[in-house]
């Protein structure tokens, strides 16, 4: 289902608006970075779902653009049989960061979707986006336009939130092929969490209202099914699930509320909190993702902090936009991965022409320790041996967290002082191999505690179900 969170500027402690948020997918997960690039004429990139999808669809192909913009993202490989690699966002080189997230539709709007549905899947919106976009505003016009021209290939309604660093907007991809959709503006006071994502009253009888935007068949279309007269529009009621904002929104954003009306206001460990608190984040979460919606002196500098997994499992380290690697324990790895069960290591079965055999993961990557299996080792470890141990596992992660802040700060004050001076470049190798050596560092955190949780678990007369998972209670 995923999760996003976007604190507004003027409830931070250092003054910009935050995004945060994981994937909610039991696939292989991984972090990449993708150069910008240059694309001839009549270049096609494909699109949509094809016929195996949980609701099916056609493959088609739309024009892609002249140039794309450089990104980092966290791409997985299953998810309701969208072809992969799948992508719920990320932060591109404008700095507009994006997070998608589940938003169901009614029940008639599943129904009437096509069965040979054909347009953008989520993952397409979201990918295009961070190629794309220069704005939170312009995300939501890119969508539309896509929608409009190429159809939407849905699997059951969605949601996306947009943001970058003066303002956000969540936007609601209704199911039923009908090309529908809504988006509404989140500003400096604005704290919304979305999980599913939600847009509540909609002003459709104001002329042209700054907080909004929707598809030009959104009223019309909802008269004509008989789901709306007059006076008030709830997206949610009229073409969403009803339900308005589920408990786990209400608390966190409440939470957050809280935090924000302190003196000391919000500042990552806050947001950090919010993304790994165990109310909100277990074994289901693939990944911990939180993006400073910053305005650095050069696009190299932008940020996000990543955890390779749930983050109740996993430390956050930054990784910024310019570095040219991402530590082979953080790309694609075997585990989990969707296909991979039958597929070798080898070329010996390929010998036939049935490349399906050969694995698609790198062997270097697979040489090295998955960042991923690792942290999900830890999580398992935590949950049989109870909530003492992951108060051990999150302090550490808090401690080392604070320290990593510390130098990220003080890198970020040297790398500012660099690109007046030129040596942007120079800079970069320095913030990489600084981000290549956090990212480690927390993997070694992680692989340690799992150590002694190992050592304790075996050492303790505990009796437990096989069939029957133990987890730490969850709102969602």
């Amino acid at each position: 289902m995923s999760y996003a969170i976007y604190i507004g500027k003027n409830h931070s402690a250092t003054g910009h608006a935050w995004l945060g948020g994981y994937g909610d997918e039991p696939s292989s997960h991984w972090l990449e970075i993708i150069p910008a690039a240059d694309h001839g004429p009549g270049t096609m990139i494909e699109v949509g779902v094809g016929p195996e999808a949980d609701m099916p669809g056609r493959r088609t192909q739309i024009p892609q653009v002249k140039r794309t913009l450089r990104h980092m993202r966290v791409s997985y490989s299953y998810y309701l049989g969208v072809p992969a690699p799948i992508t719920n966002g990320g932060l591109n080189a404008a700095g507009v960061a994006v997070r998608d997230v589940w938003s169901t539709s009614r029940a008639e709007l599943i129904a009437m979707t096509p069965k040979d549905q054909t347009g953008l899947n989520y993952s397409d919106l979201a990918r295009i986006v961070m190629e794309r976009a220069t704005s939170a505003r312009e995300a939501v016009e890119i969508c539309a336009a896509l929608i409009a021209d190429h159809g939407e290939a849905t699997y059951g309604g969605n949601s996306h939130l947009f943001a970058d660093a003066d303002e956000a907007w969540v936007m609601i991809q209704f199911a039923g092929g009908k090309g529908l959709w809504v988006a509404e503006r989140l500003g400096p006071d604005s704290i919304r969490a979305s999980r599913p994502g939600y847009v509540l009253e909609v002003p459709v009888n104001e002329p042209d209202p700054p907080d909004f935007l929707w598809s030009p068949n959104f009223v019309s279309f909802a008269r004509e099914m008989g789901w709306y007269d007059d006076g008030a529009f709830n997206a949610n009621t009229i073409y969403g699930d009803s339900k308005g904002r589920w408990e786990g929104v209400r608390w966190i954003e409440a939470e957050m509320q809280a935090r924000a009306a302190r003196p000391e206001k919000i500042d990552l460990a806050d947001v950090i909190w919010a993304v790994r608190t165990e109310k909100l984040t277990g074994d289901t979460a693939g990944y911990g993702q939180v993006v400073p919606l910053l305005s650095p002196s050069d696009p190299a500098l932008y940020m996000m902090w990543h955890a390779a997994t749930g983050a109740i499992a996993a430390p956050f380290a930054p990784v910024f936009l310019g570095q040219s690697t991402i530590p082979p324990e953080y790309g694609p790895h075997r585990y989990l991965t969707t296909g991979e069960s039958h597929r070798f290591m080898d070329l010996r079965k390929a010998v036939s022409g049935n490349t399906d055999t050969v694995s698609l993961v790198s062997q270097a990557h697979e040489a090295h320790r998955s960042a991923v299996q690792e942290a999900k080792r830890l999580m398992y470890l935590m949950q049989l041996l109870g909530p003492e141990a992951l108060g051990r596992a999150t302090g550490v992660f808090e401690a080392h967290e604070a320290r990593l802040a510390r130098q990220t700060a003080a890198h970020l004050r040297i790398a500012d002082a660099a690109v007046a001076a030129g040596l942007t470049d120079d800079m970069m190798e320095i913030l990489g191999a600084f981000s290549t050596g956090a990212l480690l560092a927390g993997l070694r955190a992680v692989a340690g505690l799992s150590a002694g949780f190992e050592v304790e678990l075996s050492a303790r007369d505990l009796t437990w179900s096989p069939g029957t998972p133990v987890a730490f209670p969850q709102i969602w």
